[in-house]
């Protein structure tokens, strides 16, 4: 018995593994190959590029919009136990109000180390 669902699992991790890796030998076979100038060429928006490529973008933007996904994401967490709300009993009450905490808690955290304000 519990040597047949080790069976199952490494099935499973064979299966897991064998279909992806199906797909892209498939791919690699029937993909063309005629490389020309013309495809090799670098290609952004259809135009040559003017001026430097390799401009450097503010890593607030990125710290901005990671933090606003944190929290967004988070906060979709919130809707079942807000549903459920008069469902739970205390201990249901209490992990709902710590994670509440934790979020403010995190909230103050990316605002005093300056990852909310926009220069």
């Amino acid at each position: 018995m519990f040597l047949d669902n080790w069976l199952f699992v490494g099935l499973l991790v064979i299966v897991a593994a064998g279909i992806p890796a199906l797909a892209l030998l498939i791919a690699r076979m029937i993909a063309p190959r005629k490389p020309n100038p013309e495809k090799l060429d670098t290609y952004e928006c259809g135009m040559e590029t003017v001026g430097d490529t390799w401009v450097q973008f503010k890593t607030q933007y990125y710290v901005y919009a990671l933090v606003f996904l944190i929290f967004d994401v988070e906060i979709i967490f919130l809707y079942p136990w807000a549903v459920a709300f008069d469902r739970l009993d205390l201990l249901g009450v209490i992990a709902g109000v710590l994670f509440i905490f934790l979020l403010g808690d995190g909230l103050v955290y990316a605002w005093r180390k300056g990852a909310l304000t926009w220069n």
